[in-house]
Order: C-alpha cells, then sequence, then structure tokens
C-alpha cells in the first residue's frame, strides 16, 4: 500500500522547467524575481534528499581535510525528513559522524520538566542517539537554568560555537511570520546569541505540541542574526503551502526586520529548498507569465485571466486587448486571435463551475455540468477527518445532498477526543452523576467510572499529562454524539454516520503514530459495503496539525486497493477544503452557490459542536471560531465570482476532483 498519495495530488501540472532547467538563461529568466537562492523540489522527499546528500557531501569533505564538521541544526518538524536520511546514510552507506559537531540553534526556555516538548529533545531521538555523534560534541541551550544566568549562559554559548571557527553550515526552518531559529520580527542583523520573547503568532503556531495554551512557551533561547550570518552556508527549509505566503516575502521581498528570514538574501552562501507547496506564490510558479513564454494549459489561462481581472479590476467580458498587452499577455492574444475570444471560453469555464445540483441533477443535460445527471440518486460517502469537518467544510453541500434524495454516508475519520477540554467532560459527567442519582440507579460501576475521571481531572491531572483511556474514551462520546445530533440536523440517517477511529490518531497524546496498514484496512470494507458514486475527501493539505493530510492518504490508499473495481470506475471523488484555506479559482471544478437560509442552517449544524466553540484547545492560529471562518470563506468565494462577472451568491462551497493516480 501506498501511503504517500496526498503528495501526487497535481492540481495543474507546474512544467519542470519552471522549477528544474539545465539552460543558464532560462535559468536567470525564471529566478528574476527572486533574491534568495532558491530550489524547488517536487516534494518534501525530493527537497530532503538534496539537503541530505548536500550535508553529507561537507562532512566527507571535512573528514577528507582531517577536519570537524562544525553544524547548526533545527529542531523544527521541516527537518526531520532530512534527519531520516542521514540516520539511512549513516547505517547504510558509512556516513561518519564521529568527527561533526551539532549546536542546537534554538531551544524553549525555560524548560523544567524533562517530560515537556524541546527542540534539543527532537534532535535526540531522530538524528543524535542514532548516529555516532560523540556526546561532548552535541551542545545545546540550558533550558533549566537560573533566569538570571541567562545572559552569562548565552555569552558562553556565542564563545563556544566561535571556538569552532564558526558554524560551517547551519539548516534552518522558517516560521509563520519570517522567523529563522527563534529570531522574531524585529530582530536586528547585529545580534548574537540571546534570550529572545516569543512572537504572538509563533506562540500559536507552537500550539499543536501541548496541551493547552497555558503550557506554549514564552521564550527561547536562540542563535542571533548575526551568528547565522557568519555561518559558512545555510540551507533554509519550507514545505507544503502554508508557508508560500512567507516564502514569498523571504525570496522576493524586500530585506527587512519585519521578516527575519529575508536577511538571508545578504548572505554569500545561503539557499532555499522549498517544495512545489511551499513555491506556490513565487512569480515563476503562481505567474509564469512575467517571466517568459508559458506552456498555455486550460487551467493556466484561467489562472491567468483571473489575476488580469484582479489587476484591471474589471469583469472578464470587459477585459480589452489593451489589458491583455499591459500585463505581458499578449501571448494569449497571438494564440486566440482576440480579447473576446479568451474573456468568453473563459467565462463559460467559469460559468459550468456552477451547480445547485451536486449529486448531479436527473433528466437534465449534464454536458457542461460538473457531476452526471445518473445514476439517480446517488450513493454518497463524505470523508470527515475529525467529527466536525464534514459540516464546516461542506454543510450545504452536504444538506443540498440530503434534500435531493441521494443516499449519504459520513465516515469520521477519527475520534477528535483530545480537541475536548477539560471543563466540557466536566460538565458532561457532572450532567451524568446528577442524572444517575435522580433516577437511583442501582449500578454503580457508571458512577465510580465517573468519579475516577472527576478526580482525575480535578485532582490529580498534571498540565501536559496525557488523558487516561477512560477519560479520552468519555471525550471521544462526546464528539459522536456532537456528529450525531449535527447529522441528523441534516437528515442523514442514523445507520449512515460511521466512526472509524483511525488507529493512527488514538494515542492519546498530541503527536500521533505514522499512518499504516492498520487504518486503511478499516477504511477499505466501509467502501465495499457502499460502493458509491460519489466519495467526498477533505484536500486541505494546509491543516497545521497533519491530520487533515493523514486521513486524506488513508483514504487514498483504499480508494487505489479498490480502483479496479467496476464500480469504483463509476464513482467520482472530490475534494473540498476545510478551516484553513479555499482551493484557487482557476482549479475549481464544482461550485456549489449556498443561498442565505441555507447558510443559517449550515451554521447551525456546526453549533451542534459545542465542545468545539470557545473552549476548545486546537483552534489553529486564527482566533475566529470554526463557523465563522467557514462563512468568511464561503462569502470571499462568492464575492470572487461576482466580480469576475459571474451571479452574485450569498456563498459558494467549492470542490476539485480527484483523478486516481496510476500507480503501474
Amino acid at each position: 500500500m501506498k501511503y504517500d498519495l496526498s503528495s501526487e495530488i497535481t492540481l495543474e501540472m507546474i512544467p519542470e522547467r519552471y522549477y528544474r532547467t539545465t539552460d543558464t538563461i532560462e535559468a536567470l529568466r525564471q529566478r528574476r524575481f527572486e533574491k534568495l537562492k532558491t530550489n524547488i523540489c517536487k516534494d518534501q522527499n525530493e527537497g530532503a534528499l538534496l539537503v541530505a546528500n548536500k550535508i553529507a557531501a561537507l562532512i566527507r569533505e571535512k573528514e577528507n581535510l582531517g577536519e570537524v564538521c562544525v553544524l547548526g541544526l533545527s529542531g523544527g518538524t521541516s527537518a526531520l525528513p532530512v534527519y531520516a536520511e542521514l540516520v539511512r546514510l549513516h547505517s547504510q552507506e558509512d556516513l561518519d559522524f564521529s568527527d561533526v559537531v551539532v549546536f542546537n540553534v534554538a531551544e524553549f526556555f525555560p524548560i523544567h520538566d524533562d517530560k515537556r516538548h524541546s527542540n534539543a529533545k527532537i534532535l535526540r531521538k531522530n538524528l543524535i542517539d542514532k548516529v555516532n555523534i560523540k556526546p561532548e560534541n552535541f551542545f545545546t541551550p540550558n533550558s533549566s537554568i537560573d533566569r538570571n544566568n541567562v545572559y552569562d549562559f548565552c555569552h558562553k554559548y556565542e564563545e563556544t560555537i566561535e571556538k569552532f571557527d564558526g558554524l560551517d553550515m547551519v539548516l534552518l526552518s522558517v516560521g509563520l511570520v519570517g522567523n529563522i531559529a527563534y529570531n522574531e520580527p524585529g530582530s536586528q542583523v547585529s545580534t548574537l546569541t540571546r534570550l529572545m520573547l516569543l512572537d504572538h503568532e509563533s506562540r500559536r503556531d507552537l500550539k499543536r505540541f501541548y496541551a493547552s495554551p497555558a503550557e506554549v512557551p514564552d521564550s527561547a533561547i536562540t542563535i542571533g542574526l548575526s551568528t547565522i550570518q557568519n555561518a559558512a552556508e545555510v540551507v533554509l527549509l519550507a514545505w507544503g503551502e502554508n508557508k508560500a505566503d512567507i516564502i514569498k516575502q523571504t525570496v522576493q521581498g524586500k530585506v527587512d526586520d519585519s521578516v527575519p528570514a529575508s536577511f538571508l538574501q545578504l548572505h554569500k552562501n545561503a539557499m532555499a529548498v522549498i517544495d512545489l507547496g511551499a513555491a506556490q506564490h513565487l512569480t515563476r510558479i503562481s505567474q509564469p507569465w512575467l517571466v517568459g513564454p508559458c506552456e498555455w494549459t486550460y487551467k493556466l489561462i484561467r489562472r491567468a485571466i483571473v489575476w488580469l481581472c484582479a489587476q484591471t479590476g474589471k469583469p472578464i467580458l470587459k477585459l480589452t486587448n489593451k489589458d491583455y498587452n499591459q500585463h505581458g499577455l499578449d501571448e494569449l492574444l497571438s494564440l486566440y486571435g482576440s480579447a473576446y475570444d479568451v474573456n468568453i471560453r473563459i467565462f463559460n469555464d467559469l460559468q459550468h463551475t456552477i451547480t445547485g445540483w451536486p449529486g448531479g441533477k436527473p433528466n437534465a443535460d449534464d454536458s457542461n455540468r460538473p457531476e452526471r445527471a445518473f445514476p439517480f440518486p446517488k450513493k454518497v460517502l463524505v470523508f470527515s477527518p475529525h467529527p466536525d469537518d464534514d459540516v464546516i467544510s461542506m454543510g450545504g453541500t452536504l444538506q443540498r445532498l440530503v434534500d435531493q434524495g441521494h443516499d449519504v454516508h459520513v465516515a469520521y475519520q477519527t475520534s477528535g477526543n483530545i480537541a475536548v477540554g477539560d471543563e466540557e467532560l466536566i460538565r458532561t459527567i457532572s450532567l451524568i452523576k446528577h442524572l444517575n442519582q435522580a433516577i437511583r440507579n442501582q449500578d454503580n460501576r457508571l458512577a465510580e467510572k465517573c468519579n475516577e475521571a472527576l478526580e482525575f481531572l480535578n485532582l490529580g491531572k498534571i498540565n501536559g499529562e496525557p488523558d487516561t483511556p477512560d477519560v479520552l474514551f468519555m471525550k471521544g462520546q462526546i464528539r459522536k454524539e456532537e456528529a450525531r445530533s449535527a447529522c441528523r440536523y441534516v437528515g442523514i440517517k442514523p445507520q449512515n454516520v460511521h466512526f472509524l477511529e483511525l488507529p493512527f490518531y488514538e494515542t492519546g497524546r498530541i503527536r500521533k503514530d505514522k499512518l499504516s496498514d492498520r487504518d486503511i484496512l478499516k477504511i477499505i470494507p466501509l467502501i465495499e459495503n457502499i460502493q458509491p458514486h460519489q466519495i467526498y475527501l477533505a484536500g486541505d493539505l494546509a491543516d497545521p496539525h497533519g491530520t487533515h493530510k493523514v486521513c486524506l492518504d488513508a483514504a487514498l490508499a483504499a480508494i487505489h486497493e479498490l480502483a479496479n473495481k467496476n464500480w469504483m470506475k463509476d464513482c467520482r471523488i472530490w475534494m473540498y477544503r476545510g478551516a484553513w484555506a479555499e482551493w484557487e479559482i482557476d482549479h475549481i471544478e464544482m461550485a456549489v452557490p449556498i443561498s442565505p437560509e441555507e447558510l443559517r442552517r449550515k451554521r447551525n449544524s456546526i453549533l451542534k459542536h459545542q465542545s468545539q466553540m470557545e473552549s476548545a484547545p486546537f483552534l489553529g492560529n486564527d482566533e475566529r471560531l470554526f463557523w465563522q471562518r467557514s462563512e468568511d470563506r464561503n462569502h470571499a468565494t462568492a464575492e470572487l465570482y461576482k466580480n469576475l462577472g459571474l451571479a452574485e451568491y450569498e456563498a459558494i462551497e467549492a470542490f476539485v476532483e480527484y483523478k486516481v493516480v496510476d500507480l503501474k
């Protein structure tokens, strides 16, 4: 079974020459807007391999010279695939780390508990303890020293780096606010190792590693920008579309202390290694017509026209030949003859994405509709990573499918139990106890379990400690009942609500296990039993917690195992997006309008998930509640369609069709 099919999703195959060319002149043309050398790789694995081989080559070069190799390494998650490849090179290709010195570039402060999340722990677990680095050659900031001694410690840490004549290479990841190591916005280029207060955005990004916001550290000891600038070589990593905005600022923006990573533009030997997701806002990827001749695909033309409308403030049908010529799109005029010919084609294309019948309209011409008319009614299977993603992401479409007579099933892939706050469970247990007392139930087992859970939550639980199995079970039941309530409200049959509880998630900890056959084998029988005509999947790869990606990979692996079944060949697969981002309009293949009344019903279905309102532990970096994010996103999509000159709707939910990848 293949576990990483989401990496094969190509909404539009980007020609390799836009990010990998052997022609020097072409490379200069493609990178004309980039001020930091940038290597764009197809995916994270390819990028990690490139960087690991670069580090390995440096280690071997130093070994041949009889010198130690001094590395500054990040404990962030972006570097983990690099460390995995270095470990493989050590165990299978005899890469020797005995003369390698490693400095941890940043550590949270203070940390007085060995169980707490720390960069040093990540480095030890994923690299240091798996290769032959001498214990005395691993240096990390002491996060438990007295606050009064921090200044002296930082000074000595910097001196230790200088004793080794500085760092030969620094491996960094970029934060969402442009921080490198933990040099936060406002950091000056002259800074050395010091204690740094974490930016508000950085602390919000760290919430995913902690059980509650109160546990997130407010400061870190970090090497300074001057220390980084003095390194012989710097490599900056970024994976995924949630890093696309900050990568564009880092690579193409001005050098500015509000984006500390931009100072790498001034380094004599720095480079960024990123995947196509993180590169998607760079000009050579997002607007390739601005850097040279294009390979004009249909979707690229749509992207260019939508961009041109934004640049001119005009709807599609009002664009003129002059608009095309002034904005570098005269190539399209050569291909199509006139602005009118291009405009009408793209206008009709976008018009045909809009449908009020997401399951297909019976007895209607479906040649220009996103979904086929027959069979009708259809069997529909909606996969929801958490017990509320279905209504948050496609609640209006879900309601349409039910109202239009389709047999709709919802499969919740995880229990979402760790996302229930303690107070929510305490309230529920209290209700159960008082009901139990009121009816004078003679069976005391339930009362005992409730008392044990209350004692743990109120008296025994230490901040950051995982919940007991009983507490996790109860929290999971809360989320199940909320999901059932939302499905009842929408009109989904009780027997059509499925809880998969995929094993990778059920660890009781924020960190989850890796995807395995056990997860996929729980999905295959469900699909086989339903034999759906439509499947909806969460294609939201910007999920900051990573659960959506794993759930997507699990569902795709199951689908591919069944791909040769005759009934599966007649199944269409649609991807929706969740609370973090929407599909870009040039990729949208089905747009389902939502009326004001339908939007109100969608909000009500989201509000059935009461545990995920204000008290939810993992709301992410966005302070809006999920129903607010959802409505804002749906309003924005409708507004974009209106600005392009199409019909005006209250809100729109958008979908992209998934094409099964041929793995032969």
